[in-house]
C-alpha cells in the first residue's frame, strides 16, 4: 500500500531474479531462464500451456524470418511508377519495424527459447 491507501505499482524485487508487477503478483523475470511458464506478448500467453507455447515459439520464429525476408528481397521492379514504389516501400519498411518491434518485446519475456528461434529465425 502506498501513502494514499491504494497499491502501489513500483516494482518490486525477490531474491531469485524476478519482479513482482502491480496488483496481481506477475512474475517478471530479471535473467533468461527456461521454461514453458512465460509471458510473451499478450497477458495470459501461453497460460503454462504447451502447446500454446509451441505456437508462440513458432510465431516469433515466423516473425524472425519474415523480417529478413522482407529486408533482403526486392519487391518493386525498376519500370514500377514512382508513386506506387514509394508507397509500397513505405508499407513494406512499416511492416518489418513492426514485427521486429514484436521480435523484441517477445525477446524482453527474457526466455531462453523465445531467444533461440529469433536468432535461428
Amino acid at each position: 500500500m502506498d501513502m494514499h491507501g491504494g497499491m502501489s505499482m513500483a516494482p518490486k524485487s525477490s531474491t531469485n531474479g524476478t519482479m513482482m508487477m502491480g496488483r496481481h503478483k506477475t512474475m517478471m523475470h530479471m535473467t533468461f531462464f527456461w521454461g514453458k511458464d512465460s509471458l510473451i506478448l499478450f497477458d495470459g500467453f501461453p497460460s503454462h500451456n504447451t502447446a500454446y507455447y509451441v505456437l508462440a515459439l513458432y510465431m516469433v520464429f515466423t516473425m524472425s524470418i519474415l523480417i529478413e525476408f522482407i529486408s533482403h528481397t526486392r519487391f518493386i521492379k525498376p519500370d514500377t511508377n514512382p508513386m506506387v514504389a514509394s508507397l509500397l516501400q513505405t508499407l513494406l519498411h512499416v511492416l518489418m519495424i513492426d514485427l521486429a518491434y514484436l521480435v523484441m518485446l517477445a525477446l524482453m519475456s527474457f526466455n531462453s527459447g523465445v531467444f533461440l528461434v529469433a536468432v535461428l529465425g
